[in-house]
C-alpha cells in the first residue's frame, strides 16, 4: 500500500507545527499549500506550493490529479474564501477533509470591546473625532481606512504596505509575533494610542496586545469571523494529529503527538 497522501493549507503556525510532526511520520506523503500573501515566508519541512488554485473547482482538479486521500484546511480564520473553496472542492471529489482552526478569542472583564462584522464597519466605528489609531490588522486591508483621514495610524504588519495608506499622518512598524504584554504597552503608550483595531483571529501570539489594552484601558475595535463552512473541526495541533491518526488507522498516536 502506498503512502497516505495529505494536503495542508497552510498559513498559520498551526499549520507549520502540523507540518513539523507530519513530516518526521512514516507512511505519509505530505505537502503544503500556501496562499503567497506573505512576500518571503519562512521555510517548511515539506514540498511546498505557494499560489492559488483557481477557485474550488481548481482545487478539486489538484486534489484528484495528486490523488490527495486528505485534506487539512489550516488556513488563516480569516481566509474565508478558501475554507469555502477547500468545502466545495471536497464536496466535488469526495476528499476527506477537515479544519485545523484556533478558537477565536473572548472578551472578560475589563475588556473594552466594540465587535464589527468586518473592516468597514471597522472604520466607521472609530468616529468623527480624530483619534490615535493602532491598526493590527496587517496590511491586505489597511487601505481601507483611507476614508477615515482624521486619525492618526500606528500601522503593524509583516510585510510593508504598498502603497502606503493615503491620510496625513501614518506610522509603520514591521513586525511578527509572538508579542509580549511589557511591549506591547510600551508600545501602545510611547504613540499615545487611543483605540486599537484587529481581527478576532485568536492564538497566543499576538493576544498580548488585548492584554495591554485591557491593562491600560484601551479601546479595541474587533472584527469578527464570518460563519466558516460546515466541516469537522478541530482547535489545536494535537487533535488534528489524532484525526490523521485516526483516518489512516495509525496505531501509535502518542509518538504523533509528541513534542507538541
Amino acid at each position: 500500500m502506498g503512502a497516505h497522501r495529505i494536503l495542508i493549507l497552510g498559513g498559520t503556525g498551526e499549520a507549520r507545527r502540523l507540518a513539523e510532526h507530519v513530516a518526521t511520520v512514516s507512511g505519509f506523503d505530505a505537502r503544503i499549500s500556501l496562499a503567497g500573501r506573505t512576500a518571503e515566508p519562512r521555510p517548511l519541512p515539506l514540498p511546498t506550493r505557494i499560489g492559488g488554485f483557481g477557485g474550488a473547482e481548481g482545487l478539486a482538479r489538484y486534489l484528484k490529479e495528486q490523488a490527495i486521500d486528505l485534506m487539512i484546511d489550516a488556513t488563516h480564520p480569516f481566509a474565508a474564501r478558501m475554507s469555502v473553496n477547500a468545502a466545495e472542492a471536497s464536496a466535488l471529489t469526495q476528499t476527506p477533509l477537515f479544519a485545523l482552526r484556533r478558537a477565536a478569542w473572548q472578551p472578560v472583564a475589563g475588556d473594552r470591546w466594540t465587535s464589527v462584522p468586518d473592516i468597514d464597519a471597522a472604520v466607521t466605528a472609530l468616529g468623527a473625532t480624530p483619534r490615535s489609531v493602532f491598526l493590527a490588522i496587517g496590511r491586505q486591508e489597511a487601505h481601507r481606512f483611507a476614508a477615515a483621514p482624521e486619525h492618526s495610524y500606528l500601522i503593524r504588519s509583516v510585510d510593508p504596505v504598498d502603497p502606503p495608506l493615503a491620510v496625513p499622518k501614518a506610522v509603520y512598524i514591521r513586525s511578527a509575533g509572538p508579542f509580549t504584554l511589557e511591549t506591547e504597552s510600551a508600545l501602545i503608550t510611547e504613540h499615545a494610542i487611543e483605540v486599537i483595531v484587529t481581527k478576532n483571529s485568536g492564538g497566543d501570539a499576538t493576544v498580548a496586545k488585548l492584554d495591554a489594552a485591557r491593562a491600560l484601558g484601551i479601546e479595541v475595535i474587533m472584527v469578527e469571523r464570518r460563519l466558516p463552512p460546515e466541516v469537522p473541526t478541530v482547535e489545536t495541533v494535537e487533535a488534528a494529529l489524532a484525526a490523521i491518526a485516526h483516518r489512516f488507522g495509525v496505531p501509535d498516536v502518542g509518538s504523533m503527538n509528541r513534542g507538541v
